[in-house]
């Protein structure tokens, strides 16, 4: 009996080990840049079935590259098969800000990650091939990242979060590179304005977007946040918008995603 038992047991752990989801490092082609771009792809246990999945986008920060959330939170592939969607984290060439550079003509990420990478997703893998499969998240740069994305491209994407983003350039004129790929802000002031999240929300198309913002309320990107929540409010916006103790590192995110993806969930699994 004690044996029959303990086959059981064995037998159960092997079958969930089968069936969890599988992390993939798919290299893509961006024909706007000319060169071979790595993401990380992670499917949910259940991706063997028939059906197509709803794909959640998941930047990285500065300095960061798209194996950075898979190995530093690996419990993201539990998001997957718990809520059932798929996660594909981009590269953003450590400070690319994901947007096409105005000065640069080799960085694209604007057109690689909303165009490109999303084709190649929904070419190469099962996928609600439409915005209402499709969201867009991310930390620090990524956050300001996929708030950009998703503004700018209302057609691609249906749900969009931030975590600890840096929703406004302006503040920032010498940092993380980015007068290397907008110019410098004394010289080019519309082009960082144009390029800030902050000042894009009256792009913002009535019902287009599920929102969801947070931040941790010791991060030096806090203030900005409440800024972006209360222009969001007073433009009345709708969005969520969460601050929590915390900073600017990766136990934060680590929770933060947790929080994210129950949104996104939420938002894929809505009717109509």
């Amino acid at each position: 009996m004690r044996n029959s038992f303990l086959i059981t047991i064995c037998l159960f752990l092997f079958s969930h080990l089968l069936s969890a989801a599988e992390v993939d490092t798919a290299l893509t082609y961006s024909k706007s840049m000319k060169k071979n771009i790595k993401a990380v792809v992670i499917k949910p246990d259940s991706y063997t079935t028939g059906k197509s999945f709803p794909v959640v986008y998941l930047l990285h920060g500065a300095g960061g590259n798209y194996a950075e959330w898979a190995k530093k939170v690996p419990g993201i592939k539990n998001l997957a098969d718990q809520y059932q969607f798929i996660i594909v984290c981009p590269d953003g060439n450590v400070t690319s800000w994901y947007f096409d550079s105005p000065v640069d003509s080799e960085w694209k990420y604007e057109t690689y990650v909303a165009k490109e990478l999303v084709s190649y997703i929904d070419e190469h893998y099962k996928t609600i091939a439409g915005k209402k499969g499709r969201a867009i998240t991310g930390l620090s740069m990524g956050g300001h990242g996929a708030l950009y994305l998703a503004i700018k491209h209302q057609d691609v994407y249906g749900a969009v979060g931030s975590m600890s983003g840096g929703v406004d350039l302006k503040p920032f004129p010498n940092g993380w590179n980015i007068s290397k790929r907008l110019g410098t802000q004394d010289e080019f002031p519309e082009r960082w304005k144009q390029n800030s999240v902050i000042d894009m929300i009256y792009q913002i198309k009535p019902g287009a977007l599920a929102i969801a913002i947070e931040c941790g309320t010791e991060d030096f990107f806090y203030k900005m946040n409440i800024r972006l929540h209360d222009e969001l409010s007073y433009n009345n916006i709708p969005h969520d918008f969460t601050a929590r103790p915390g900073v600017h590192n990766w136990d934060y995110w680590a929770n933060a995603i947790k929080f994210q993806s129950v949104f996104l969930s939420n938002y894929f699994n809505a009717k109509p």
